[in-house]
C-alpha cells in the first residue's frame, strides 16, 4: 500500500500540472493543434508517463520534465509570434490544392494527399463532388477550407423568395484518377471504356494518361481535369 501513496500523489501532481501548462499554452482543443504541437503533446505525456513509473522519479522529477517540456514549447511559440519568417518552419503553412476549379498536382503529392483522402475531406464539408469547388485549402492541421462554385453556394436569404423545384440528387463517381481508368466503377455505372474516351476526345484528351481526375454524374457531362502543377507559381485567393 506505500508503494501506491507516492504513485497517487505524483499522478495528481501531473495531471494538475499539464492542466495548468495547456492553459499557459493556449491549447483549446485537438482541431486546432498542428502537427508540431500534436507530436509535442504526444511527447509530453509520454515523459510524464515514464516519470510516473520510475521508482527514482518523484514530484521534483515529474516537475523538471513538464516545465523543462513546456518552456521549450513556450519558447517555440514565441519565436514563431516575433519571427514571422519561422512560422512554416515550425507550424507549416496552408496549400492550395484545387485552384479556379483544377486539381493542383504538384502540391498535393509534396503534401502526400491523393485524391480519395481529398474527397473524404471535401465530404466533412458537405461537397460530395469535385466539381463543386472553386478553391480548396489544405490548412496546417490537416483540415481543408472549400470556397464552392457559385451555383454550388449555400443561397442567402434574400435568394429565398425562389422555391426550386424537387430534383433527384445523383452521387459523383470517379472514373479516372491520376491517369488511370478505375475500372470497377465504370462496370457499377454499367458503363465502357470505349465509352469514356468517346467523352475524353469530345473535350480534346486523345488518352486516359492525359487526364488527372475524371467524375461521371449521371445525365451529367463528364467532368475532367488535367495535369495542371503549381511549379512555385504563387495563387491569390
Amino acid at each position: 500500500m506505500s508503494n501506491y501513496l507516492p504513485m497517487l500523489w505524483e499522478t495528481l501532481f501531473g495531471f494538475f500540472a499539464l492542466f495548468i501548462l495547456t492553459k499557459i499554452l493556449g491549447k483549446t482543443q485537438i482541431s486546432q493543434l498542428t502537427a508540431f504541437d500534436f507530436i509535442a503533446s504526444l511527447i509530453l505525456g509520454e515523459l510524464v508517463g515514464n516519470a510516473l513509473f520510475d521508482e527514482k522519479a518523484g514530484i521534483p522529477e515529474i516537475a523538471f520534465v513538464i516545465f523543462l517540456w513546456g518552456g521549450l514549447l513556450y519558447l517555440t511559440e514565441i519565436i514563431s509570434q516575433k519571427f514571422k519568417g519561422t512560422r512554416s518552419l515550425i507550424e507549416g503553412s496552408p496549400a492550395i490544392v484545387i485552384y479556379n476549379g483544377k486539381l493542383i498536382r504538384d502540391v498535393m503529392k509534396k503534401n502526400k494527399l491523393d485524391v480519395h483522402q481529398l474527397k473524404n475531406l471535401l465530404r466533412t464539408k458537405d461537397v460530395f463532388s469535385i466539381q463543386e469547388v472553386e478553391h480548396a485549402i489544405l490548412e496546417t492541421n490537416g483540415t481543408v477550407s472549400v470556397l464552392k462554385k457559385s451555383p454550388f453556394q449555400t443561397p442567402s436569404k434574400s435568394d429565398m423568395n425562389v422555391s426550386p423545384s424537387a430534383q433527384d440528387v445523383k452521387l459523383a463517381t470517379s472514373l479516372i484518377n491520376d491517369g488511370e481508368i478505375i475500372y470497377d466503377n465504370l462496370k457499377e455505372k454499367n458503363l465502357t471504356e470505349e465509352w469514356l474516351l468517346e467523352q475524353l476526345k469530345e473535350q480534346d484528351f486523345n488518352t486516359v494518361e492525359e487526364v488527372f481526375y475524371a467524375e461521371y454524374i449521371k445525365d451529367k457531362k463528364l467532368f475532367v481535369l488535367p495535369f495542371v502543377n503549381r511549379n512555385h507559381d504563387k495563387y491569390d485567393i
